[in-house]
């Protein structure tokens, strides 16, 4: 069965695999859940991720966790912002903070899949995706 939001499907496989302290997670691959791997590998919420292609030729990302000394997921949370049925836009001067600045806003602009701080730097609004503390 197809996923009707596989950002969401992702986000949740990520967040289920922190919970049970898996070392790694595979995802279904797509452009926009790869950007998103690669802002969660920058600011430091995963150890690293790879392209690789499963038995039946399909690619997948395999994302490997990152845990701290305590063995305490580095991942607190993750919430999907904009759904399919709900589209939520923000201009660069009302981007919202995570947690006080603390968390990860991840903005798709026109510039590309970025963080929140990265938009308000470069001054462009977009699609809210989700933010993650």
């Amino acid at each position: 069965m197809a996923a009707s939001d596989p950002v969401a499907d992702m986000l949740a496989k990520v967040q289920n695999a922190a919970k049970a302290r898996h070392e790694k997670v595979d995802v279904p691959a797509s452009k926009m859940k790869l950007e998103i791997v690669k802002i969660l590998k920058t600011e430091g919420y995963i150890k690293n991720f790879k392209k690789v292609q499963d038995d039946n030729g399909h690619s997948i990302i395999r994302i490997f966790m990152k845990y701290d000394d305590a063995n305490e997921s580095v991942i607190h949370g993750m919430k999907k912002i904009s759904t399919p049925g709900r589209r939520v836009y923000s201009g660069y001067r009302e981007l919202p903070r995570v947690f006080n600045g603390y968390g990860t806003l991840i903005v798709s602009t026109s510039t590309g899949v970025t963080t929140g701080r990265k938009a308000s730097e470069k001054m462009v609004g977009g699609e809210l995706i989700c933010k993650v503390w």
